[in-house]
């Protein structure tokens, strides 16, 4: 089983909203998740996003690969901080 951190789109045509989920790669990507983490908003004010770090942390130690921009967001979290 290979665990993902990523994001899954919500929101309205062309109103896009994210929430950052941990799921199976082999399901869909806005299908069924194991748990989220936290939620991305690219259109409010340059992109607002808030991410539970504790969680973050947990299940990347346990073996979970987040996407490219997951990992980005969780940086510049790490660097606001």
């Amino acid at each position: 089983m290979s665990v993902r951190i990523r994001l899954s789109r919500h929101g309205a045509k062309k109103k896009p909203f994210y929430r950052i989920v941990v799921s199976d790669q082999r399901f869909a990507r806005d299908g069924r998740y194991i748990e989220q983490i936290g939620t991305y908003d690219p259109t409010a004010g340059g992109g607002t996003f808030k991410i539970n770090q504790e969680k973050a942390e947990t299940w990347i130690k346990r073996g979970a690969q987040p996407t490219r921009t997951v990992s980005q967001l969780i940086a510049k979290q790490k660097k606001a901080s």
